[in-house]
């Protein structure tokens, strides 16, 4: 069922490679996704896909904190050297404070600039430079969502199960994925179309916030990546996964009685098309709708 459309949305889904290093000296990466919407390079993804960035300038302040408080320390005139020494040993510091953040938008060389974010919605868009438009071809339809069936089937697509590494070089001061690390390969996961979900209007009060569910998980990897149907039509983009417990009740083999489980049920959830659309058009970036 997918087959064709999984070709087509091929074309428009791209990685994003995040890589940290620490204060350690350690280094993470991890793989997402992300959707090109127009030969002009606008793209959407998940917008919690870019806390690494909000994650490092809080790092820096600390940073900068810690070593201003060495400073301070060197500066007390009235302290022996031994006394400074055992003053900075006791100051606390965070192995994992972020000191260096990458992202690696599909291709070396390509910023993600202009960005814009409604973070209630976990809705990220910005435009990528340089941007060859003919190396991304074809853009995808986004679905009119004035028409939407709850149990149509829909399909997502996404970077999940990589083994994604990276080093620092200390010399030029940039990351460098390792080898075996490229190219990543794409994997689909199908579901159906289940509910609706609300939360409440947008800071602004522009927007209505809104998901739309989906009967199977997003897979880590799979984050900012599309939602899309049988023709290959951006149905959403993938932002969480939501877990549901529910209790049971099971026949012990031999007896009566019956015993009580609590089992879950993972479900996709992503932004809803109506939610996209008219972010795009507030935004004023080019996108083709479907004709259904």
């Amino acid at each position: 069922m997918f087959a064709d459309a999984c070709k087509l949305a091929a074309r428009y889904t791209y990685p994003v490679v995040i890589a940290r290093r620490y204060f350690d000296r350690t280094t993470e990466c991890g793989c997402a996704a992300f959707v090109v919407l127009n030969e002009q390079g606008w793209i959407a993804t998940a917008a919690h896909l870019l806390a690494a960035d909000d994650a490092l300038q809080r790092s820096c302040r600390e940073i900068s904190a810690y070593y201003g408080k060495i400073l301070n320390i060197q500066g007390e005139q009235y302290l022996t050297t031994e006394e400074k020494r055992h003053r900075i040993s006791r100051l606390k510091t965070n192995p994992k404070w972020i000191t260096n953040v990458s992202f690696r938008w599909g291709h070396d060389g390509i910023r993600l600039r202009e960005v814009r974010l409604l973070p209630e919605a976990d809705l990220a868009v910005g435009r990528l430079v340089p941007f060859d438009p003919d190396r991304f071809r074809p853009f995808p339809l986004v679905k009119d969502p004035a028409s939407l069936d709850v149990g149509t089937p829909l399909c997502k697509l996404g970077y999940p199960f990589q083994q994604v590494k990276a080093s620092y070089d200390e010399s030029n001061g940039g990351f460098r994925l390792t080898t075996g690390s490229q190219p990543l390969a794409g994997f689909p996961m199908e579901g159906i179309y289940t509910r609706t979900l609300t939360a409440g209007k947008s800071s602004d009060g522009r927007y209505e916030i809104k998901f739309l569910e989906t009967s199977s998980p997003g897979l880590v990897g799979q984050s900012g990546g599309p939602l899309f149907d049988s023709r290959g039509t951006l149905w959403g983009v993938q932002s969480r996964t939501d877990m549901h417990s529910f209790p049971i009740r099971t026949r012990i083999t031999g007896r009566e009685r019956t015993s009580k489980e609590v089992l879950s049920l993972n479900l996709g959830v992503a932004i809803h098309p109506e939610l996209l659309v008219n972010y795009l058009k507030d935004q004023e970036i080019p996108f083709r709708l479907s004709d259904y």
